[in-house]
């Protein structure tokens, strides 16, 4: 259980399974959370924006007539010079802006950060800055677990984001492993089935679902 989890979407969270909730001053002041988990375990979490951030930055570009599909990001995303700054993807500015890239640019300009000069400048800074976000949280983590933490599992539809989870494992220095994407649906499953005396245990659980869905592990370059 040497490992964190990154539950990757729309809105995303990341944490650590543990056997008993952790509360400290430094966690209170960090802002995470524990919630219950299967078998009694804790999931000792931190909530992150994800992809929201890009998803409304199409919805502005397409009302002005420009349509991105996901392979168009990428290529555009990956042929973009890395950003000189990155921007806080949990600020509040960009919570429910009626226009996301100018609130993003708004930021920039308000917080010293190089405005990105076209939408795929726009993009990697997204991507820079989620894969960022991610690092610093991740580096919360580590000053918190009672283990070291050896790789990050991302999981939900994220997990099908082979950009992101390449700059997320260069910027967190650890493996990444994706997959599975329907997670809550495959979870959902296992505890209906421990339930009916299929599986017995939690480690089991995961055995059938590791034996039943491919993964992808991306390895950081640094």
């Amino acid at each position: 259980s040497r490992f964190a989890y990154l539950s990757s979407g729309t809105w995303s969270l990341m944490g650590i399974e543990v056997p008993e909730p952790i509360i400290t001053e430094e966690s209170y002041a960090m802002n995470f959370t524990n919630e219950g988990g299967v078998d009694g375990t804790v999931r000792f979490l931190k909530n992150i924006t994800g992809m929201w951030l890009l998803e409304q930055c199409r919805a502005v570009w397409s009302r002005q007539g420009r349509e991105y599909s996901y392979e168009e990001i990428v290529r555009m995303t990956e042929g973009a010079a890395p950003s000189p700054g990155v921007i806080d993807p949990d600020a509040a500015e960009f919570a429910a802006p009626t226009d996301m890239p100018q609130a993003i640019r708004a930021w920039c300009a308000a917080h010293g950060v190089p405005s990105p000069a076209d939408d795929a400048a726009l993009m990697r800074l997204i991507f820079d800055s989620l894969a960022a976000k991610y690092a610093e949280v991740l580096g919360k983590l580590r000053r918190l677990a009672p283990f070291e933490i050896e790789c990050l599992h991302v999981i939900g539809g994220g997990a099908q984001n082979d950009l992101l989870n390449r700059m997320t494992a260069d910027a967190v220095g650890i493996p990444v492993v994706a997959g599975p994407a329907e997670a809550t649906a495959l979870g959902n499953i296992m505890v209906q089935a421990r339930a009916a005396g299929v599986v017995s245990s939690l480690a089991e659980m995961r055995r059938y679902i590791g034996r039943s869905i491919e993964t992808k592990t991306y390895q950081p370059k640094k």
